[in-house]
């Protein structure tokens, strides 16, 4: 996770204006779009990640289910989530989890 701090390095102010640019109607809700720029996207993870709980084995569906109530795209993000490291997959796709977060 270092490597992709010291790539993104956001700064708070940042950070918020993103937030808000991509929550509208606050963190709890869902996202407008998301980002197509990658410093965009490791932000709204970032936020996205903590409404799931660290140590805690989910099924595929039920990590669609939590993403589908922020964006209808629920794939793209998760796969987000598997390539830049803020989830881990079972070899066989059925099995997510997050051993740690100390993403940002």
């Amino acid at each position: 996770m270092i490597e992709l701090e010291e790539r993104f390095q956001v700064t708070e102010m940042e950070r918020e204006k993103v937030l808000k640019s991509y929550f509208r109607k606050g963190l709890d809700g869902p996202l407008d779009t998301f980002p197509s720029k990658d410093k965009r996207k490791y932000i709204i993870a970032q936020e996205i990640i903590k409404r799931f709980e660290v140590g805690k084995v989910y099924l595929e569906k039920e990590v669609n289910a939590i993403l589908k109530e922020i964006h209808p795209d629920f794939a793209t993000i998760r796969r987000f989530f598997i390539d830049y490291g803020f989830m881990n997959r079972s070899d066989d796709g059925k099995e997510y989890w997050i051993e740690h977060k100390e993403i940002g």
